[in-house]
């Protein structure tokens, strides 16, 4: 009998996934009956081991919010850009249990991006400082796009939100949430941001794909913006993660 390859998704209160819909369907789809796909809803990283150790067939996992930076130290090596980003999404187990940590959010971001830029698209802030924001500012440096970060307190070469104007938003055309501020069941918050500044030379991008419009892209396109959320970034990384862990 063929064993089941097992992957899954590590995060915190992660049932409404995109993760686990994604892979079920291209199972059955691809009529792999031999793959299978669950949530490992943890509520601290140090649950991380007992997992690996008590699912001797996983083969890769997926990493979500909060843990895409925290489980770096629980893998055995790490791809060079996700050493460079800092932040893992993806792992893929060996065959003799070892865990290498991988990050395609950047690739699927950039990939998601990219059709939308024009060329006085230069500047981009990043509305957030976590994970999936290092991942972001990874594929902007690719892009050759300048970026800064924003934050809810002022830190070393980032901006808080007080500090945004129309003076940002004429120099800085691409704005990018890349926190969970919007996420549904919380659909009615939305980044602190001056929304009347956006015009129809900015792009509005959120990570959020789940309300599939979200107040910030609502805000955004009513003043004409370019807006996207992250629905093709997701399914580009997943392809990514699925390609990964099957070289």
């Amino acid at each position: 009998m063929e064993t089941i390859k097992k992957f899954g998704l590590i995060g915190k209160n992660i049932s409404y996934s995109f993760s686990k819909k994604y892979f079920t369907d291209k199972f059955a789809l691809g009529n792999l009956a031999d793959c299978s796909y669950e949530n490992f809803d943890i509520q601290a990283i140090e649950e991380f081991p007992t997992i690996i150790a008590n699912n001797p067939d996983l083969k890769g996992l997926n990493v979500t919010i909060p843990y895409k930076e925290s489980v770096i130290p629980f893998l055995h090596k790490l791809s060079k850009n996700a050493a460079q980003i800092g932040a893992v999404n993806v792992i893929r187990i060996t065959k003799k249990g070892n865990l290498k940590g991988y990050n395609s959010d950047y690739y699927g971001f950039m990939k998601s991006l990219e059709p939308l830029l024009q060329p006085h698209h230069k500047k981009a802030l990043i509305l957030g400082t976590g994970g999936a924001a290092k991942a972001v500012s990874f594929a902007l440096d690719k892009l050759g796009i300048l970026y800064t970060f924003v934050t809810r307190e002022e830190k070393e070469g980032m901006i808080d939100y007080n500090r945004i104007n129309a003076t940002t938003f004429d120099n800085y055309h691409i704005i990018i949430n890349c926190t969970p501020v919007g996420t549904s069941p919380n659909t009615k918050e939305f980044p602190p941001i001056p929304y009347n500044f956006f015009t129809e030379k900015h792009i509005a991008f959120d990570l959020i794909y789940n309300p599939e419009e979200t107040q910030f892209l609502k805000k955004a396109k009513k003043k004409g913006a370019i807006t996207k959320n992250g629905y093709e970034m997701l399914v580009l990384q997943a392809e990514k993660a699925w390609k990964i862990w099957n070289k």
